[in-house]
């Protein structure tokens, strides 16, 4: 017979600590209930702002939860940004932490579940030429430290409720370099919480053609895919100021082509010229396109029994209205259709916005969005 080896009480108290201290739900391996239909991104608040203090704190607040949930949404993704979140030196903004607690809090009260988007890094933004996130092995470091510091703020929170997105919109060169960087990532996250959701994204800005190239690990049932999808960028972001868009002033439709041969010969023979790619037939988009594009990514994770989502879709108020209305509602078929979980962008914004700065609907969109089935 073994003899049993007595514990001193100082360990058993330590394992105490330690378990009490492990995120709660189901074990290794089991899926967990992190279910999601219906959502909209928090934007320009904990992210791509330079608000602060009462400014930063009046934007969003318990009672634009409330709003979210009354129209029947599920979830919230709520991007935010390291520059917010840490200082320069690393160390915690606690205001900003405040912030991102109380949100959280405010959502779980309301029935919302949350994902929590590193939606910028120092050494990463999606719009930027020079990331060195993909070049400089410190910035990978620090990746790692980001989420490690996240993980010790929001581990806390239940497993079916609150989920981590790593990072929002790659732009690394090459598939194989997104997937070196977000793997230590993934890996330093498991370690500390072996059951949490994370959301993984596709490289070059998360296109739906680039998902069939994550490396994604192996028998980690928790774990959302994620793309997202503004096709045809002529629509969605017309005469958008930050994009090639912004010199056409001629109309665009959906479906069909986006633009038409003889309205941009209309706009003289440079526009013409520079915009002739938005007119050809290979451009026509219409629900059938948006089907088998999406159908693609949909397939190749389903493969891997996982889950797929949408992260970011929407279509800019300057778009003509009823184009862009039957862009939407071919957008929520379509999703709908295919099981794909969605979030627009983006609740508050003067441009994409659900509502506007000053929160006023902007009616036409919610009701599509609440069309959608609950999973």
């Amino acid at each position: 017979m073994k003899k049993i080896k007595k514990f001193h009480p100082f360990l058993i108290t330590l394992l105490m600590i330690v378990a009490a201290l492990l995120p709660t739900g189901e074990a290794t391996g089991k899926r967990v209930k992190f279910n999601i239909m219906r959502g909209t991104n928090i934007a320009h608040w904990l992210s791509q702002s330079g608000a602060r203090g009462s400014e930063r704190t009046a934007y969003f607040t318990e009672a634009d939860i409330a709003r979210i949930a009354s129209w029947g949404f599920d979830h919230i993704r709520l991007p935010i940004d390291e520059e917010q979140m840490f200082r320069q030196d690393g160390s915690k903004d606690p205001e900003a932490f405040a912030l991102l607690h109380n949100a959280i809090d405010s959502s779980l009260k309301h029935g919302l579940r949350v994902i929590v988007d590193m939606h910028i890094l120092r050494a990463h933004y999606f719009n930027s030429k020079n990331n060195p996130l993909f070049t400089d092995p410190a910035a990978g470091r620090r990746f790692i430290e980001v989420w490690q510091a996240l993980s010790g703020e929001l581990h806390k929170y239940p497993l079916t409720k609150v989920a981590y997105e790593l990072m929002n919109e790659p732009v690394a060169d090459n598939d194989a370099d997104w997937n070196k960087v977000y793997l230590p990532v993934y890996r330093a996250i498991r370690a500390l919480e072996p059951n949490r959701v994370i959301v993984i994204g596709s490289n070059r800005w998360q296109a739906f053609d680039k998902v069939k190239y994550l490396e994604l690990p192996e028998g980690d049932k928790n774990i959302i895919v994620s793309f997202h999808y503004y096709n045809p960028f002529a629509l969605t972001h017309y005469r958008t100021s930050w994009t090639d868009m912004k010199d056409y002033k001629g109309p665009v439709h959906y479906p069909g082509t986006p633009m038409r041969a003889d309205e941009l010969q209309a706009e003289g023979s440079a526009i013409a010229k520079k915009y002739k790619w938005w007119s050809e037939p290979a451009q026509t988009y219409d629900r059938t396109r948006i089907y088998r594009e999406m159908k693609e990514a949909a397939d190749y994770v389903k493969a891997k029994g996982l889950r797929i989502y949408c992260g970011e879709f929407g279509a800019l108020w300057n778009s003509p209205l009823e184009d862009r209305l039957r862009w939407f509602r071919d957008m929520i078929s379509v999703m709908d259709e295919l099981g794909i979980a969605r979030a627009s962008w983006c609740y508050k914004e003067d441009g994409f916005g659900l509502v506007d700065t000053g929160g006023k609907e902007t009616c036409e969109e919610i009701r599509l969005m609440q069309t959608g089935r609950k999973k």
